[in-house]
């Protein structure tokens, strides 16, 4: 029998193993968080993967990703030195020169290192040196109080914390903290990170409740902060967002009615009843506050946000998904006031709308939001960076001229807020493919890919997509469990995909509906097959008739792509504005592939009219003699307009029927 002092030795090497272990389990936490972290949320419907857990095959995804790792991160990080906006940060560590650009370039150089944190979870690393060198750079030029902004340091101290309204403290704030975190979750490093939490220490020391009043003029630091406490379990980070998304009573008075709406912030959130004002202030606020209620479950915060988005739903978003149809305050305007040649919307804005929808699809479950933002990655964001990775567009409009003066794409903005949030999207991708609910694996979008996570239950699963989509609507999965387990696999089917077959092993499913998620719950064995069938024919879509602009047209839909006609494309002689497409008879056979492609999409071709009518002035009494003549239309996918020089463009096409 062993002695008591036997036993007590041999239990505490038992508890010193055990605390190791949970240890090393907490210091890999890093590994299984997605990049919006719900799971330690109760109200969540949607569960999102690591990047890392899922691996792109070959496809339409793969391709414009190498183009941001190959070419665009690279050439944006040369951009940053050559214009001295890594300086204004090595002037903070000493560095003799001025500082250069706006007051929130230090916001983009955040984005910049988030895009290629994301990149490193995903197993692409050969821009990782460059992001470390970044890091260095960055963390030399934080005060020992915490506080960083090369804008309010040095000669401008005596400005730090007095623009709270267009200051941007808190939006680069709110970016360096979300490079923070997806760095940790890259590699399991917090110096970036504690960068960040340094920073927001700072603040809570000085501002708060029964401190001085903060005003976010920006939001963006809301849906970090949440992060920030996802990732760290630090309630007091969740407890900081409340106090933005509540606003301080004591701001009661202070900003203008104006500023309110411009904001986005500067008073509840609970209180807001319509997008409005500065689109991609209101869609970062809308997605800081659907972060809060995943965390939370404010029942005011549900009801407010379904609220918002059936505003933005029904007469706000471009079918491209973009939003924020003014150039003035890059804002929304009223209901149905969706101009094309005139629109902004703003490349970031259709990136807010897509963080908004993934947050909303997490807190729902509802396809409606996966649809919206698969519209916008498709259309709204991927229109937003050149094919060769190069330029740029701020604004995405719907319609050009196509004056050689109206520069939509560039290399370099002064104001260079989109590039990088493109970079940060499209290097994130792989984490949203898949998700996963109490129920099994949620398929949200499709692409060629691998799956290997787990249930909730923790039972190992690798899900393998093959498709050609969105050229071809066929998805088959492989559903491959470490054993023979009941779980629900559950496939979302697009609003637009009216004809939608699924097969399981060859056994055709019943009741696949458009517009939500088809769920097949059965015992699965590795092997299993399933086969997605989405109906891929092109759709003619009509606007509501209160979108003045859209009256008398169509736009042209295959799959997730809006299509557009450009002048570039079409017959010697034709101009491109003056054709009608042609919807007499068959609309099927209205329109057939011409057989090129551009940005690895088909160019259809349709049967149109030459509108060109015998000329009789700018404005007469007399009717223009009709002169139509059949013609062909020659439309290519909207998210490459601008790629082949200056042509006229549109969306939104006249029509007879």
């Amino acid at each position: 029998m062993l002695s008591l002092k036997m036993r007590l030795s041999i239990f505490f090497v038992l508890m010193g193993v055990t605390a190791a272990a949970g240890l090393a389990q907490e210091s890999e936490a890093w590994r299984s968080q997605a990049i919006v972290h719900v799971d330690g949320s109760a109200v969540a419907r949607m569960r999102g993967v690591p990047v890392a857990a899922v691996k792109l095959g070959p496809g339409f995804w793969t391709e414009r990703r190498r183009v941001v790792t190959e070419v665009s991160i690279p050439t944006l990080y040369k951009e940053f030195e050559e214009r001295g906006i890594l300086d204004n940060f090595r002037r903070l560590a000493g560095k003799k020169v001025g500082r250069r650009g706006p007051l929130y370039t230090d916001s983009d150089v955040y984005k910049w290192m988030e895009a290629v944190a994301f990149e490193v979870q995903a197993g692409e690393t050969r821009n990782q040196a460059l992001l470390e060198e970044a890091i260095r750079i960055v963390s030399a030029a934080q005060e020992e109080s915490g506080y960083l902004n090369t804008r309010y340091s040095l000669e401008g101290l005596g400005e730090r914390h007095k623009n709270m309204l267009h200051g941007h403290e808190l939006y680069c704030l709110g970016h360096l903290l979300q490079a923070g975190v997806a760095w940790y979750r890259a590699t399991g490093k917090r110096d970036l990170m504690e960068v960040g939490i340094r920073f927001v220490r700072y603040l809570q020391e000085r501002f708060g409740p029964g401190k001085e009043a903060l005003f976010d003029g920006h939001p963006e630091i809301e849906l970090a902060l949440v992060e920030l406490y996802r990732t760290t379990g630090d309630r007091s980070f969740l407890d900081f967002a409340g106090y933005f998304l509540n606003s301080d009573s004591r701001l009661k008075g202070r900003i203008s009615a104006r500023d309110l709406v411009y904001t986005y912030t500067g008073k509840p959130f609970t209180e807001r009843t319509q997008m409005e004002g500065h689109a991609v202030r209101a869609g970062y606020a809308a997605s800081g506050a659907t972060d809060y209620y995943l965390e939370t479950g404010d029942r005011a915060y549900r009801e407010t946000l379904e609220k918002l988005w059936l505003d933005l739903a029904s007469s706000k978003v471009y079918i491209t998904g973009g939003i924020g149809s003014r150039q003035t305050g890059e804002a929304f305007g009223e209901a149905f006031e969706l101009p094309n040649q005139l629109a902004y919307t703003e490349s970031c804005a259709a990136i807010a709308n897509f963080f908004w929808n993934w947050r909303m699809l997490a807190a729902t479950g509802d396809a409606r939001h996966a649809d919206l933002l698969e519209r916008a990655l498709y259309n709204g964001i991927n229109s937003g960076l050149s094919l060769d990775g190069r330029l740029y567009c701020y604004r995405n409009p719907l319609e050009l001229s196509g004056n050689p003066n109206d520069r939509i794409r560039n290399p370099w903005y002064d104001t260079t807020c989109c590039p990088p949030n493109l970079q940060r999207v499209l290097a994130s991708l792989p984490g949203y493919l898949f998700g996963v609910t109490d129920a099994g694996i949620a398929v949200h979008l499709y692409h060629t890919a691998t799956l290997n996570w787990r249930l909730k239950d923790g039972v190992a699963v690798e899900v393998r997509q093959e498709t050609e989509y969105p050229r071809a609507g066929v998805v088959k999965l492989v559903v491959n469990p470490e054993r023979e387990t009941v779980f629900e696999l559950a496939l979302r089917i697009p609003g637009w995909s009216e004809k939608t077959e699924v097969l399981v092993n060859g056994q055709r499913e019943s009741d696949v509906r458009a517009g939500r998620y088809h769920g097949i719950r059965r015992p699965w064995r590795a092997g299993d097959q399933v086969e997605l069938r989405l109906n891929l024919d092109v759709r003619h879509t009509l606007a509501d008739p209160r979108v003045r602009d859209n009256v008398g047209k169509v736009a042209v839909e295959r799959g997730p792509v809006v299509y557009c006609l450009e002048g570039v494309d079409q017959m010697p002689g034709v101009e491109a504005h003056m054709l009608a497409l042609d919807l007499r008879g068959s609309a099927g056979a209205a329109v057939t592939a011409s057989g090129a492609s551009v940005g690895g999409l088909p160019v259809l071709e349709h049967r149109a009219v030459d509108l060109a009518d015998e000329p009789v002035g700018l404005y007469s009494t007399r009717p223009a003699k009709r002169a139509w003549k059949p013609a062909a239309a020659r439309l290519s996918p909207y998210f490459t307009f601008a790629n082949r020089g200056f042509t006229p463009m549109q969306v939104w096409i006249p029509y007879i029927e």
